[in-house]
Formats: C-alpha cells, structure tokens, sequence
C-alpha cells in the first residue's frame, strides 16, 4: 500500500467516514478521546465491589457474600456475548450504530438496577445490572478496539493500549463517587445506581457518536507497512471463519486465557492477602487494592506499547513471566511496601494482557475483520475471570494456605510460557523474516 495514491476527501464528508481534506488522518485522534470518555464509562463495572459491600451491609437488603457478588458475575459472563455479536455487527454495519446501541443498554441496564430497593428484588438488580448492562458492555467495548486499529495502522500497539486503558481505569474513577453516593443513602445502596446510570449512558452516547471507520484506501502518509520484523503491518484480512481454522487463534485465545487467570487470581483474593499475609489493616489493604486499579490501567498502556518494541510475543512471555514470579513470591513476603510492590506488577501485567492482545490479534489476522475475530477470542476473559477465583478459593480454603495456591497459580503463569515461544504468525501474514513477531527465530510460521 502506498499512501501516495490515498485522495483527499472534502471536509463536508469527514464526519460520514470520510478523511479530512489533505490529511487523511485527521482527527483521528479525537476518536481516541471519544473511545477514551466511552470505556471509562463501560470500565466503571469493576468498581463493583463498593456495591458488594454494601448490599451485605444495608439493613434493606442483607446479601450473602455469593448474592451480592451474582450481578457482577452475570455482567462479565454476558460480556463475551455481547463483544461476540458486537464485533460481528461492526465489522458488517460500522462502529457507531453498534457502540451506541451497546451504551444505550449500558446505561439503561444500571439505571433498571437503581429499581431494586431490598433483597427480595435481587432479580431485578440481576436482570438490570447483570444481563442489560453486562451485554451492553460486551457490545459496547470490542467497537474502539477494532475501530482505532484501522485508524493507527502506525501505533497498533499503543492505540489498542489506550483504547483498554480507559476501561482499566474506569473503577478507579467511579470508587469513590460510588462510595459518596452510597453513603448518602446507606440503607438502600442500589440508589446511587441511578445518577451513575443517567451519567454513564450521557458520557458513553456522546463518546460513541463520533465512531467512523476510516475510508476506504485509507493510509497513513509517510507510513509503510512492515513486511517483517517483530510486528507485521501487512498482509490478507482473514475472515472469522478463516481465522477460526488456524491453529493460531487457539494459541492467542489460550495465551490471553492463562494471562487473565494468574491475575485474577490473585486479584480475587487481594484484600485478605493484604491482611492475612503482610499485616495490612483493612483500611490500609482497601485503600492498596483501590490504588493497585491504577496498575490495572496503566498496564493496558505500557506493555501494548511496549509490544511495538520488543515484539508481541516477547512481551506475553514478560507478561506471563512477571506474573508467575511475582504470586510464587507473594506468600512469602511480609514487608507491606514490598508485597505491594509484587501486587502492583501482577495487577500491570494482568491489564497489560488485555493491552497486547487487541494489537496481537491484528497482526496475525489484520484488522478488517477485527470486531469478529477479537471479540470471540474474548472468551478467554470469562474462562479465565472464572476459573481463576475458584482455584484460588478452593487452595486457600479455610485454613488460608496461600503458599499452595499462589504455588500452584504462579506455576500455571510460568507454564504457559511455552505458549508465546511457539506461537508464530499465520503464513500468508508473513513475509521474509522468520519468527517476525519476537520470541526468537527458530521455524516459519505454520497454520
């Protein structure tokens, strides 16, 4: 492709899709914003946990532990579903009308929970929160990723960083307004749920409406695209189908599954860690946790635009590696500044996980086809979100044996190594070089 022969489009046209006159790329970093404003809006479920609490402790309600956690477990596990059809409609109708649709069932989604005032109307907090808001979310979140691919060709890594950092730092932007809003109102929680839903459904409606895809022919000028080297910019689009009869998908969907589980393990448990382990008060370990969502976020940035350096590959064996060390040590290490330290690189790589793979994705597959391809591979996200918490709960158990747990998760993270090592770009995606994606040179690329 040469950017040479990509016309100028007139400015009347820019907001239908169209380059800006004699810059195709501008404004495409208002986009960024625009998806930026969305997923922190969308990322706000992960501040789940201040409802939880809550809603054990309002006297209207009275929850068990496994009542208060069964909204934010719906919502995740409509996620995958949601970014599944939401990334096949994409890459058929365009990003817009399926982010606003996404967010519009967001916003009304938490908006029907704010409806449930005592614990005999749990369904309603369920249907609301977990099934209207969850499938909103998955529809919602795969459209930027996909979207600003196709925009930054040149910065795939970084962009699709940013574009999932929002949302990693979504929780850490509504904690606290949730907490004030609860605490004006303790007795019914579920109230704060209707101001957060009137605000999330304004700020995700305004971000999705700029959503365009680039023209077609779009290049970026100055730019080329590398044919070999640690990240490959060219090549076919590969159809979800196509994409699906690759041994390769597998391999990413497996990478992206041992990542999430390792950190979500831990994660699950990071509170009483914090206290049983190192001697946290729980003031102090609720305020660590709450600081470690920064981590979370920051991780999605930094490794996607590390991956552009070092190779997508070499940055998941980093990932999986710092993840794996980190929980073999943290049963064993006492000193409070030093077990954060630990905590905060688990909490970056499992962000970061989430980071590189959108970029990943792109590489072996291309980006045409991104939403579908992308948003089934996010099974991973729900297989590891669940499995992770009960393998660490069923290990520690009773007895709080974290050393078992954590021994036997860290192994699992350092195990899955071999996975990034032996994972090589589809054939038809590379060019001349060998083991172009980073991880070493030994072997071509096979399907």
């Amino acid at each position: 492709m040469s950017s040479a022969t990509t016309p100028p489009a007139s400015p009347a046209s820019a907001g239908s899709g169209t380059a800006a006159a004699g810059n195709p790329t501008r404004g495409r970093w208002g986009l960024v914003v625009a998806a930026l404003l969305m997923q922190l809006s969308l990322g706000a479920v992960y501040a789940w946990s201040v409802f939880s609490s809550a809603l054990q402790k309002a006297a209207a309600f009275k929850l068990s532990k496994p009542e208060a956690t069964l909204p934010f477990e719906v919502a995740i596990g409509m996620i995958f579903i949601g970014t599944y059809i939401g990334g096949r409609i994409q890459d058929r109708r365009g990003p817009k009308i399926v982010a606003l649709i996404g967010s519009v069932l967001y916003g009304i989604g938490v908006i029907v929970a704010s409806f449930a005032r005592n614990g005999d109307q749990l369904p309603i907090l369920v249907i609301g929160y977990g099934v209207l808001a969850g499938f909103g979310l998955g529809l919602a979140y795969i459209v930027p990723i996909a979207m600003l691919q196709k925009w930054f060709p040149d910065r795939r890594g970084l962009i699709t960083g940013l574009a999932v950092g929002g949302f990693g730092f979504g929780a850490v932007v509504t904690a606290p307004i949730a907490q004030a809003l609860i605490k004006n109102n303790p007795d019914v929680p579920t109230a704060a749920f209707l101001p957060l839903g009137i605000a999330y459904l304004i700020a995700a409606v305004v971000g999705a409406f700029f959503f365009r895809n680039p023209p077609e022919g779009y290049t970026v000028p100055g730019w080329t695209p590398a044919t070999s080297g640690k990240v490959v910019d060219s090549g076919r689009d590969y159809t979800q189908g196509e994409a699906l009869r690759t041994w390769q998908w597998y391999a990413l969907a497996a990478i992206l599954t041992l990542a999430v589980l390792a950190g979500i393990a831990f994660i699950s448990q990071a509170t009483t860690s914090f206290i049983d382990i190192s001697g946290y008060t729980a003031a102090a370990a609720a305020a660590a946790v709450g600081a470690l969502g920064l981590f979370n976020g920051a991780g999605r940035i930094f490794w996607a635009a590390v991956s552009g350096k070092l190779g997508r590959m070499t940055t998941f064996i980093a990932i999986l590696a710092i993840e794996g060390v980190c929980i073999l040590l943290i049963p064993h290490v006492h000193n409070a500044v030093l077990f954060f330290v630990l905590a905060a690189l688990v909490y970056l790589c499992y962000g970061g996980a989430f980071g590189t793979m959108p970029a990943t994705a792109g590489d072996f597959f291309g980006v045409k086809h991104a939403g579908g391809i992308y948003g089934l591979m996010l099974i991973g996200w729900s297989l590891g979100g669940v499995v992770g918490p009960l393998i660490a709960a069923a290990l520690i158990g009773g007895d709080k044996d974290y050393s078992s747990a954590y021994t036997v998760i860290g192994i699992i993270a350092l195990v899955a190594i071999v996975l990034p090592i032996i994972t090589r770009i589809p054939r038809t995606r590379q060019s001349a070089s060998e083991g172009s994606l980073g991880a070493g040179s030994a072997g071509a690329a096979r399907r």
